[in-house]
């Protein structure tokens, strides 16, 4: 398959090209903000007629959740306009698009995991522009696939467990949220997932995440215990930590239609990250 991937250099990009690769059956055009702009439509279009990619899996993103709340020109263009262009060019050459949404989308006042059908209502700028995305792609195309998925962490790039390793080395306590509850996901799972994904016709919408949830406080002491660190963590609510952006107080999504689809079970958040820790604490 011609598979062509924008935000490559993110931290699921990378293991995105790392998995394909090893497919040894794909061929890959990678693609991040030096080769692409997504945000310019006549530049999306030549390279797509020039490069006839059959699959785009799109996670180019603008992810600074707070950041999106003052600069919202660019969170708007990257976050909505691109890949609104993006399903505009695919459709012209008659190729599927996979594109990487959030548990952002909704409001966060569940108490049971949100479906795909559930009401959405985005509290955040960042969410406001990773659901125009949904609604551009829905309007324009019919051979999609949008992933909402949430709170990853990968060997590549920024995430929350490389902050809590580091705060450890000089901190001896560590105050961490407890009333903001999801679903940790290692991005090497949610790109083995994706590349079972583009290979059917199943399009629509999917939530996919590690299985089982917990607030950031409970992420926080299971990295610590596996790391062997002795720290002090202490419970505060959201209100002690205010941000720029309103976060999500609930956001487990139910991957319920994913393992209904045929699609292989994510397991569970704690062996995803048993397994990630063991890479991350060797790279130390």
């Amino acid at each position: 398959m011609k598979i062509l991937i924008t935000g490559y250099k993110g931290m699921l990009g990378l293991d995105l090209v790392n998995i394909l690769k090893n497919e040894n059956q794909h061929e890959l055009i990678l693609t991040d903000i030096e080769e692409l702009d997504i945000t310019n439509i006549e530049e999306v279009r030549e390279m797509f007629k020039q490069e006839k990619p059959e699959t785009i899996i799109n996670v180019a993103a603008y992810t600074d959740v707070d950041g999106c709340e003052t600069n919202r020109e660019l969170a708007y263009n990257v976050n909505s306009l691109g890949p609104k262009n993006l399903a505009i060019a695919a459709n012209e050459i008659g190729a599927k698009l996979l594109h990487i949404s959030t548990d952002y989308v909704f409001p966060g006042n569940n108490i049971v995991p949100y479906t795909e059908e559930d009401k959405i209502g985005p509290q955040s700028y960042y969410g406001t522009t990773k659901l125009q995305a949904e609604e551009f792609i829905k309007k324009t195309m019919k051979n999609y696939f949008i992933v909402r998925t949430a709170w990853l962490y990968g060997i590549n790039g920024k995430n929350f467990v490389k902050t809590m390793l580091n705060l450890a080395k000089d901190n001896h306590e560590i105050s961490v949220v407890n009333d903001q509850r999801g679903s940790p996901t290692f991005t090497h799972d949610l790109a083995n997932a994706i590349c079972e994904l583009i290979k059917t016709e199943k399009y629509g919408v999917y939530h996919v995440t590690n299985d089982n949830d917990c607030t950031w406080y409970d992420f926080a002491k299971n990295i610590f215990e596996l790391a062997n660190i002795t720290v002090k963590v202490k419970a505060i609510t959201t209100e002690e930590y205010p941000t720029p952006a309103q976060r999500p107080k609930y956001s487990v999504l139910s991957n319920e239609k994913w393992n209904n689809s045929g699609f292989i079970p994510l397991r569970n958040y704690k062996d995803a990250l048993s397994d990630y820790m063991k890479l991350e604490l060797a790279n130390e």
